[in-house]
């Protein structure tokens, strides 16, 4: 049976992993909390089920990946992390290693099977003591039978032997097949009000000046010089006077110069007023108000005993 990327089988994977991305969660040894990689991909079959997760080991080991079947693995989706199930760091660096130029044909996946398996069954053995994968090697075909490292005789007879022509992942549901009823979780989601603020333009105040004119009168007194000619009547008139005293000349003229004053208007610029232009910040408190929406959990088993923590 073919096996696929995740993305490549399902656009909205997510969706089978409660919302979360598997991809990028951290992979630890279960019970050591020992880190051993991360999830780059997941593969499924045809069906769409999941059957290995593609761990990188790259943070200790440069660029190597190596195939952790679903069946010996736990996701926790509180903390992002996958625990793999009876595997450490050292185990983990003696798997086959994968890459996308390697065929995914059963010979490969009796390499890995193999390492898996011989964890199981030899107990305490390590997975470093399997055989690393040849990538030209074959298995033989009229055997039909996996590779296997040595082991004692009686490990080997009580080991089931595999048909390449007929294997189905449900014969192994120990490594194929995730108890989801251990560990499911429920996350529990609250709304919260987030109260943030945006400065918009109300408007805009503009400050100018124009001119405007009018007319002003002053009023500026002036003096103007006139010339005033009177005549009298003598207190002597009619009197005859010597004749070497009347003097009779022709063109005698009296001159009187005669001035007058006129108004000199200009105009002068002053400053009569200053205006000062500032704007100042008023606080106030605006209230907001909204519906938030909170789960809270019921657990419905009357008569059963629940351990909740």
């Amino acid at each position: 049976m073919a096996l696929h990327k995740i993305s490549d089988f399902d656009a909205d994977y997510r969706d089978s992993f409660q919302g979360n991305d598997i991809k990028g969660m951290s992979v630890y040894a279960q019970g050591t909390d020992e880190k051993i990689g991360s999830v780059n991909d997941v593969l499924v079959d045809d069906e769409g089920h999941l059957r290995y997760f593609i761990v990188d080991l790259g943070f200790w080991i440069f660029g190597k990946k190596v195939l952790l079947p679903v069946g010996r693995s736990r996701i926790d989706y509180g903390t992002d992390r996958v625990y793999a199930i009876g595997m450490t760091r050292e185990q983990a660096e003696s798997l086959p290693e994968f890459s996308d130029r390697l065929a995914l044909d059963y010979d490969y996946e009796e390499n890995v099977r193999g390492v898996y398996r011989n964890s199981t069954t030899s107990g305490t053995a390590s997975l470093e003591a399997s055989a690393p994968l040849e990538s030209s090697a074959a298995l033989d075909a009229d055997a039909a039978a996996y590779q296997q490292p040595a082991t004692t005789s009686a490990s080997l007879a009580s080991t089931p032997i595999y048909n390449r022509d007929t294997y189905s992942y449900r014969e192994e549901p120990s490594l194929y097949e995730m108890n989801e009823q251990d560990h499911q979780t429920l996350k529990l989601y609250e709304e919260r009000l987030i109260a943030n603020k945006q400065r918009r333009k109300t408007g805009e105040v503009t400050v100018g000046k124009h001119v405007e004119t009018e007319t002003a009168r002053v009023a500026v007194p002036v003096e103007k010089e006139r010339v005033v000619i009177e005549r009298v009547t003598p207190e002597n008139a009619g009197q005859t006077v010597d004749a070497s005293q009347a003097t009779f000349r022709e063109g005698e003229v009296a001159r009187m110069e005669i001035y007058e004053e006129t108004a000199d208007v200009r105009k002068e610029a002053f400053v009569r007023e200053e205006v000062k232009v500032t704007k100042v910040v008023d606080q106030e408190t605006v209230e907001a108000k909204e519906t938030i929406r909170r789960e809270e959990l019921d657990v419905n088993a009357p008569g059963l005993p629940i351990d909740e923590r």
